[in-house]
């Protein structure tokens, strides 16, 4: 009797320690994705800055500056990864037209409110890609852990789903030269 009431308290151990590791885990992938959604903000609050400062300069190009709002309002209101990530790269897809059309302009890229939002953009584009890689990350220790042997069985007993890794379009895997120096 005593060897049976020592099975039962360990493998109640193991199904508690489990369920709170992948507890834990999803925890961490929801944290780094906030983190992702902290430097997204800060980005959609530089958009509409760049783009005024941007229309000053070049103001017949106004389909530009219409797509990068329309872009930045879909990117605003994506609810699901799979919805942010395909409108976050179609919101890179379309800054990438407004810097085109600033290179044009080298009034524009000598002025000082100009370089600073760009400056400010691209300090943004970087921990943008930091935080998405640590959600990654998370992510892929939490799938891993929801799909191997044995806490898989507490993951489909209890619910846990898999995650969407957040990656990037085909259309950002291109490079693209940017040249703000002046010449």
């Amino acid at each position: 009797m005593p060897i049976i009431a020592a099975i039962i308290v360990v493998i109640a151990l193991w199904l508690v320690l489990s369920y709170n590791t992948l507890v834990r885990s999803r925890n961490r992938v929801k944290e780094s994705w906030s983190d992702i959604d902290v430097q997204l903000k800060r980005r959609y609050d530089l958009i509409p800055n760049l783009v005024e400062t941007v229309k000053g300069y070049a103001a017949h190009e106004k389909q530009v500056f219409e797509n990068v709002t329309v872009a930045r309002a879909a990117a605003m209101s994506a609810t699901t990864v799979g919805e942010k990530m395909k409108a976050e790269n179609a919101l890179s897809s379309t800054l990438k037209s407004l810097f085109a059309v600033a290179e044009a302009y080298p009034t524009l890229r000598a002025s000082e409110n100009f370089m600073k939002l760009q400056e400010e953009l691209s300090d943004t584009e970087n921990k943008i890609q930091a935080a998405r890689r640590f959600y990654n990350s998370n992510v892929l220790v939490y799938n891993t852990k929801i799909q191997t042997i044995p806490t898989n069985i507490i993951a489909s007993m209890m619910g846990f789903q898999k995650e969407e890794f957040f990656e990037i379009g085909e259309k950002e895997r291109e490079v693209v030269k940017v040249d703000f120096s002046q010449k």
